[in-house]
């Protein structure tokens, strides 16, 4: 097997709950070496050590504990600091500053470190202080508005949108300055938050605004402009028929052999199918409710119209395609024994992306990274002794 593409890499992972541990799995699963820094007192983090969703964020990592309250805490930071390439940590934007660990000090242990903060709000600004968590995020920026049935009220998405985008977006940043790294020789600080990020999510429906101050509502299960596109109810549940454009639409109105809805000038354009959305929509539904969801899936997609399945999650999982993408990878916990845990959704032809650990018990590999740093067994024992490990 190739080396994996980022296995020349050490990484310094400070982060806690959801949107940090998520853009360090992104490096860990290509392989970089990361080491997870955690308190020895107990700490808040998402689920227990055993939960799924901890078992899910913190795999292919090293575990080492160290009290960062304390000087000698903060002086092996300082060590592991000065042979990393990467650093990430989720704190409130104070909180680095206080303990002495910012960007602009770390920088000059090593000028080479990418340094990378993901916050709720953004390191300045008049709401930099303030915590951050996603439900809040995906509220101010806007997703909120745009979810959900017309005139329900605002409405959550089902995951953790704002925390996931963040995480991505800032391990593409961290991935954008190792690149650019290579040229100047140079570190930087990368930054991103839960707010910029779930904005920049909105894609299309900010451009509404932005391009032609339109505001978008709630448009339930609907596309918000593109007609037909949404949920129709079968004789056995329910499908997501997308058939927007003339072309798809006629093709929609043939497999249904529903032919006299392209002549009804009431739908003629992408225009009148949107100002007649909901007359067009009972109108394809009477006849989608006709037959099961399977023959509908069959029947429109030979036709090429895109259509599919309305899946719970272990659905999800059990379709073919699913289970061809290989999303789902498996691993051996040595407690915990064998685990399933989500995967990546992009693939490399020549260096994939791996699962080569489980999620580690904390502090597992506090000594060998220790010894890695030079000490010896009586300096860690005493390490140990004055709560330092």
């Amino acid at each position: 097997m190739a080396a994996l593409p980022l296995s020349r890499f050490k990484v310094i992972d400070l982060t806690r709950a959801r949107a940090g541990p998520t853009a360090v799995r992104q490096l860990a699963d290509w392989g970089a070496d990361v080491i997870k820094v955690e308190a020895p007192e107990e700490t808040a983090e998402v689920g227990s050590r055993n939960s799924p969703d901890f078992q899910n964020l913190h795999r292919n990592k090293r575990s080492i504990t160290l009290n960062l309250k304390h000087p000698q805490g903060i002086e092996i930071l300082k060590r592991l600091v000065a042979q990393a390439d990467v650093l990430v940590e989720n704190y409130r934007p104070d909180v680095k500053f206080r303990l002495g660990i910012d960007y602009l000090r770390l920088r000059e242990i090593n000028p080479r470190l990418v340094y990378a903060s993901i916050s709720g709000f953004g390191q300045d600004g008049p709401y930099r202080d303030r915590p951050g968590l996603d439900q809040i995020a995906q509220g101010m920026g806007g997703l909120m508005s745009i979810t959900g049935l017309p005139g329900q009220g605002p409405v959550r998405a089902g995951i953790a949108v704002a925390d996931v985008s963040a995480g991505v977006f800032c391990a593409m940043g961290i991935l954008i300055a190792l690149l650019e790294r290579e040229q100047s020789g140079q570190g930087q600080w990368v930054q991103t938050s839960l707010l910029a990020a779930q904005i920049a999510l909105l894609d299309f429906q900010a451009a509404r605004w932005l391009l032609n101050r339109e505001i978008p509502e709630q448009a339930g299960n609907n596309h918000p402009t593109a007609v037909p596109t949404g949920v129709f109810a079968t004789a056995n549940g329910h499908i997501n028929i997308a058939a927007s454009g003339n072309d798809l639409f006629g093709r929609l109105c043939k497999a249904l052999k529903a032919e006299h809805l392209i002549k009804n000038p009431d739908y003629s354009s992408g225009r009148a199918r949107l100002r007649n959305r909901d007359q067009l929509n009972q109108e394809i539904e009477k006849i989608t409710r006709t037959q099961p969801s399977e023959h509908w899936i069959d029947r429109l997609n030979a036709a090429g119209v895109p259509c599919g399945p309305i899946y719970r999650i272990d659905q999800v999982f059990a379709d073919p395609q699913v289970q061809h993408l290989r999303i789902a990878r498996e691993i051996d916990h040595p407690t915990l024994g064998r685990q399933q845990l989500l995967g990546q959704a992009v693939e490399l032809s020549r260096t994939p992306w791996s699962l080569r650990m489980p999620t580690p018990e904390k502090g597992s590999s506090t000594e060998s990274v220790l010894r890695e740093l030079g000490y010896d067994a009586e300096a860690v024992a005493q390490l140990r002794s004055s709560g330092v490990i």
